[in-house]
């Protein structure tokens, strides 16, 4: 059987123009839904596509989850979810962050679904839905340990008792430390929502997110709603990613220099050359999402973790060299064979080589933040095998 070849579909700068170039592989993206899925059931699942699914671009990434059978879409705002109706008008789409009495005209015409987290949204939605014949539905969030959206456990079974209460269409909450399983107080999360789903019998109920899916007891319930995960990203600290690769950040060389041993490297001068330094310069910095801290010098970060970001070209990695900029990032590549990279030539940031948390890492934060921070100066190519079919 012959591999089929993968459609690329284009967005963003000119490639002859820009500095850098997303890959996103939509192939790898509908692979992590399909493995998250399996190890969801007997629950359901959706998918998370808030932030502009991840940074990844709601207009391509909607499709390809419909057609690998997602129904069920949460996005933080309501702006973002009717974009999320435009490419899959049938679909279910939850919106996360909050509910305002201005909004409600727009989830009459819409479909949405808010996620109510607070006796005064539940009242105010109550008083808006007064003389409907058909009342709009919505979810409930109950905030089992977080301490950020949604009911006390103790506000939820009460609302739960008041038979004259209209009863949402689903029930969520959330993990606080879902990424690390061996937390005492992801067991105290899952019986509180066992406690609220028996409350709240036959309505639909979720808390798996990404890490949550990976636990035992998720299955318990009756849907999944997985984020970073499907985009690569770890979903358990300290383990191995069982995810795909799906964004690949590269950069291309400006210009490659040799500094003298002794010299000084960027802003502040604080990276000294230990010998003669042979360095690329090249076209992306922090003003493109590639995060300030993770310079290989001159941030406060580096008191504490010595190793700042790498790149990979030529089949090697090599560190980042003094401080990230603007627009520009310093690698040394010194190591590598002399002709082996030339001006034009692309780093890779992270991806297949470089992992997404391994980067985030290096900067100090996680893969979720690099992901949102990528910025609109980017030439992007989507690969999709299926596309068309």
């Amino acid at each position: 059987m012959i591999a089929r070849k993968p459609q690329i579909t284009t967005a963003g700068a000119d490639p002859r123009l820009a500095g850098g170039r997303l890959t996103i592989d939509l192939d790898a993206l509908v692979a992590n839904f399909r493995l998250l899925a399996e190890k969801s059931k007997p629950a359901q699942t959706g998918a998370v596509v808030k932030a502009d699914a991840y940074g990844l671009g709601i207009v391509h990434v909607i499709p390809v989850l419909w057609q690998a059978g997602c129904r069920t879409f949460f996005v933080a705002l309501a702006e973002e979810g009717l974009r999320v109706k435009a490419f899959a008008p049938d679909a279910r789409v939850f919106i996360l962050n909050g509910f305002f009495a201005e909004a409600f005209p727009v989830y009459e015409q819409s479909d949405l679904i808010p996620v109510l987290g607070s006796l005064h949204e539940l009242s105010l939605w109550e008083t808006l839905n007064k003389g409907r014949t058909d009342k709009l539905p919505y979810a409930l969030h109950v905030d089992t340990g977080m301490n950020r959206l949604g009911l006390g456990v103790d506000e939820a079974l009460a609302f739960a008792a008041d038979e004259q209460a209209e009863k949402p269409v689903l029930l969520i909450t959330h993990l606080a430390t879902g990424d690390d399983p061996a937390h005492a107080l992801n067991q105290r999360q899952f019986e509180s929502f066992q406690k609220l789903r028996a409350a709240f019998a036959g309505i639909e109920s979720s808390i798996a997110n990404s890490p949550g899916i990976f636990h035992a007891a998720s299955g318990n319930f009756d849907l999944s709603r997985p984020g970073v995960a499907m985009y690569g990203g770890e979903p358990l600290s300290d383990s191995t990613n069982p995810m795909r690769p799906v964004v690949t950040l590269e950069a291309r060389i400006v210009q490659i220099r040799t500094g003298l041993k002794g010299e000084t490297v960027g802003y502040g001068a604080t990276a000294t050359l230990k010998r003669d330094t042979r360095i690329a310069i090249c076209s992306v910095g922090y003003a493109d999402g590639y995060l300030r801290s993770a310079s290989g010098s001159g941030v406060p970060l580096r008191n504490a973790v010595p190793g700042g970001g790498e790149g990979f070209v030529a089949g090697k990695k090599v560190p980042v060299i003094g401080r990230v900029t603007m627009d520009l990032t310093s690698f040394d590549i010194t190591d590598l064979a002399e002709n082996a990279v030339k001006p034009g030539d692309y780093i890779e940031f992270f991806g297949p080589n470089i992992a997404l948390d391994d980067a985030a890492r290096a900067a100090g934060t996680i893969g979720y933040e690099l992901l949102t921070s990528l910025g609109n100066r980017y030439h992007r190519r989507y690969l999709n095998t299926k596309k068309g079919e």
